[in-house]
């Protein structure tokens, strides 16, 4: 199950807004037949290993990372490759949380005679294709937030100094964090202060480029950033309250300009803007106040802060959770599943917040 799970990973960047799925098949110890699924191979995993596996795997077993689909959608049902392969069990983690899916391929399987085993390396696999299930379960694009932070909790200088705060290893960790999301999204401050890219430069595969979101109420963006002079390239999307002049120059340089009368702070229209898109995931990237919205708004899926060994201090230098934020401690944001990793001297501090099906 491992394996499989590991060659499911294998599809980060080129299934969304699919699954992430591997198969294994093994007959009698040994490994006959492997796959996994990208959007554009279309053939799913289970259909890749058993053409592997030929004749050998009547009587196998298929170790798969997501509960085979019974439905016609653009390929047949994985269901029936199994069953007419002649597979006599089949182990797989968890159920699909697509409507259209869950239970009833397992149900397809043990109608067919063929074992049905479930559970096993479950945690791994939710956490796998936890932008899938929350796609599914919650109705909107999984929400991650990165941070980048002094030891102290400030995020610059000030809230109109470009500040730098991470290692060469800390900026390549947030290339790799971009490959896996759909989407990258800002305030316009940080568009103003920064003047970003926002790209994936991990140069992993994607199929799809990476979506540039703003919020931007007041329409601050310049028309000179990075961003505006690359919209034709690379899709960009502002969300702000703002009409006229500005609004129709920037849709001239290919930005997608969306009004939205809470001026980019009503995350929920947002978010659901961006799932009429097919984005499955996000990656929130801050500023001070983008992050305090999301906290406040509850929307936060899994958060990463990635601390340089430094302080800034001072009373000006901006936090990095701005906005109403908690009136007592049984409202802070409390973190389960908690990991920490080095990155050259940078710490990343990871968790999802409790009671949180991601959590």
């Amino acid at each position: 199950m491992e394996r499989a799970l590991a060659l499911a990973a294998r599809g980060i960047g080129l299934v969304s807004p699919n699954p992430l799925v591997g198969c294994v098949i093994v007959a009698n110890g040994e490994v006959i037949g492997e796959g996994f699924y990208t959007y554009d191979g279309v053939t799913h995993a289970e259909v890749i290993a058993l053409e592997a596996a030929g004749d050998r795997a009547r009587g196998a077993t298929a170790y798969v990372s997501l509960e085979p689909h019974s439905h016609h959608g653009k390929t047949p049902p994985c269901t029936e490759a199994l069953i007419e392969a002649g597979i006599a069990r089949v182990v797989c983690p968890v159920e699909d949380p697509n409507p259209l899916v869950s239970g009833k391929g397992f149900e397809e399987l043990r109608k067919a005679g063929i074992e049905v085993v479930t559970g096993i390396c479950e945690e791994a696999a939710k956490r796998l294709n936890e932008k899938f299930f929350c796609w599914h379960k919650k109705g909107r694009p999984f929400v991650h937030l990165k941070l980048a932070a002094s030891l102290d909790g400030r995020i610059s200088l000030s809230s109109s100094v470009s500040t730098y705060l991470s290692s060469d290893e800390a900026r390549q960790r947030v290339q790799a964090l971009r490959h896996e999301y759909d989407a990258i999204l800002v305030g316009g401050t940080t568009v103003a202060v920064d003047d970003p890219s926002l790209t994936d430069r991990s140069g992993l595969p994607r199929r799809r480029p990476l979506v540039r979101v703003v919020l931007d109420g007041h329409l601050a963006t310049p028309l000179a950033s990075n961003i505006v002079e690359t919209a034709g390239e690379v899709p960009t999307i502002i969300f702000t309250s703002q009409k006229g002049d500005k609004a129709d120059q920037l849709e001239e340089k290919g930005v997608v300009v969306i009004h939205d009368p809470g001026g980019g702070h009503d995350l929920n229209f947002v978010l659901a803007e961006l799932k009429k898109r097919d984005i499955q995931s996000v990656l929130v990237e801050g500023g001070s106040a983008i992050a305090g919205s999301f906290r406040d708004a509850g929307l936060i899926d899994k958060l990463s802060i990635i601390f340089a060994p430094l302080v800034i201090g001072g009373d000006d230098a901006p936090t990095a959770f701005a906005g109403e934020g908690a009136a007592e401690m049984s409202d802070a944001l409390k973190l389960s599943n908690v990991s920490v990793q080095l990155h050259g001297r940078d710490i990343e501090v990871t968790g999802y917040p409790e009671n949180s099906d991601a959590a």
